[in-house]
């Protein structure tokens, strides 16, 4: 009876591989992220295509293999102009100094900047919680439809009614919106910030990239996480380590989800952006390369500048500080800051963004890049308004939920939690609610003193 089941042969049913790890079914992505590296793969399009258009199975993941092989041997084309490392020694060579000017407050203003960011990330985030995924062509008519357009409030259960519902392709019934919950739900976004303190508890201020792995594997599931975050994951569990693990069959290496992950570093290094930047890189480094790995970095030391400067423009210079100038996403905010010092409105400024990257591909619509822009553009439209720099993130669409959390931390930590009107907090109730095992629900004054203790 033994003898018979060992000698069966094992079949893989990839019919049922997970799609957030399935590197044969993100062959097209892999060429689209590969170009935009600036890999000299071109000369192996059809190849590419050819793979991709094969049903899944044997021969198209073997031949996925091929693939691979081709990507991470490829040289860079002699005619890219970006130079974009991913080590933290040639990122900080290529970095352009930014003086901060400010001092850190006092214990008491800290506190309330720090519960500002706390919670601020929360709102923000359950501002654009219930229309995750949506693109603009149905969100604006949607806001129109109820009375929310330009946005000016939390979505409501009230607004989808069924009637309204049946309007959109997108799915709008039975969301966390901003009158049925009671304190922030289960959301990456905000898991993040809680995972990083109990990063901070466990290995301390120095812990390395292996440890925030080690971290990962021992606090949640792996369907906590999304994108390059479950790929990097699964890397783990097959003892592909990092940095190996960011790049082994990742073609999601350089969209948002390092960028989400580091808050917290600037949390605990007020005014020290640098500090932050090198934290955050920790960080990034096990599921992200280039433009991913700054993309945690910019957000990280916006948010410690945030703590000892007003000047919005000031706060995003200086996130832009500690990533590469020759980068693409240092280029692409620049442009942003651009625009708005010569007069581009918001409007059009969601044009450019919209032309920029394709919101109707995964691709474009998860990119670092592509929310960066929009968390810059929020920011200095804004204008340090929090309620108003939280739609204006949520409401140019994309990463909704993403870039209002990274919007209302900066902003947290800018105004304080007194710069935050009673109707953003109001559904937050002071928790956050996680699927952090061994944490569940974290009182957020708790885990603002608790902040303070992370401190250096």
């Amino acid at each position: 009876m033994f003898a018979k089941i060992y000698n069966s042969e094992i079949k893989i049913d990839y019919s049922n591989k997970d799609g957030f790890n399935s590197y044969p079914s993100d062959i097209k992505k892999e060429y689209v992220q590969s170009i935009e590296e600036g890999l000299d793969i071109e000369k192996y399009k059809d190849l590419f295509d050819a793979v991709a258009a094969l049903e899944n199975g044997e021969y198209k993941n073997r031949l996925s293999d091929v693939i691979y092989d081709i990507v991470i041997n490829a040289g860079m084309r002699s005619d890219y102009k970006y130079n974009e490392p991913s080590e933290y020694e040639e990122i900080r060579k290529l970095s352009a100094p930014c003086k901060l000017n400010g001092k850190l407050p006092d214990n008491e203003t800290l506190y309330k900047k720090l519960l500002g960011a706390w919670t601020g990330r929360a709102c923000g985030c359950l501002l654009g919680k219930p229309v995750e995924g949506i693109r603009s062509g149905e969100l604006i008519p949607f806001l129109k439809e109820t009375g929310n357009y330009p946005m000016h409030r939390y979505i409501l259960s009230t607004d989808a009614t069924e009637e309204v519902c049946s309007h959109y392709k997108f799915n709008l019934r039975n969301k966390p919106y901003g009158d049925n919950v009671d304190g922030m739900p289960v959301d990456d976004d905000t898991n993040y910030v809680v995972l990083s303190q109990k990063i901070i508890e466990d290995y301390g201020r120095d812990f390395t990239s292996r440890d925030v792995a080690s971290a990962w594997m021992k606090y949640q599931s792996v369907y906590s996480y999304f994108t390059a975050e479950r790929i990097a994951y699964v890397n783990f569990i097959k003892c592909i380590m990092p940095p190996a693990s960011a790049m082994y069959k990742n073609t999601a290496r350089e969209w948002i989800g390092a960028q989400i992950r580091g808050d917290y570093f600037g949390y605990i290094n007020p005014g020290d952006p640098e500090k932050a930047a090198e934290m955050a890189y920790r960080d990034a480094r096990i599921s992200h390369v280039k433009n991913g790995i700054y993309g945690e970095m910019f957000a990280s030391a916006m948010v410690s500048a945030a703590a000892v400067t007003d000047d919005i423009e000031q706060i995003i210079l200086t996130g832009l500080s500690n990533i590469p100038s020759t980068s693409r996403l240092y280029e692409s905010v620049m442009g942003i800051i651009e625009g708005y010092r010569n007069g581009v409105t918001v409007d059009e400024c969601f044009d450019v963004i919209h032309s920029a990257y394709d919101e109707h591909t995964d691709h474009g619509w998860c990119h670092t890049i592509s929310n960066a822009m929009i968390v810059a553009a929020a920011l200095l439209y804004g204008k340090g308004d929090f309620g108003k720099s939280i739609c204006i993130a949520v409401g140019m669409a994309f990463d909704t939920d993403c870039n209002g959390a990274t919007v209302g931390s900066v902003l947290g930590m800018r105004n304080t939690i007194d710069g935050i009107d009673e109707y953003w907090k109001k559904p937050i109730n002071g928790k956050i609610h996680t699927s952090i095992f061994g944490v569940e629900t974290v009182d957020i004054e708790k885990a603002v003193g608790k902040t303070m203790e992370q401190m250096k």
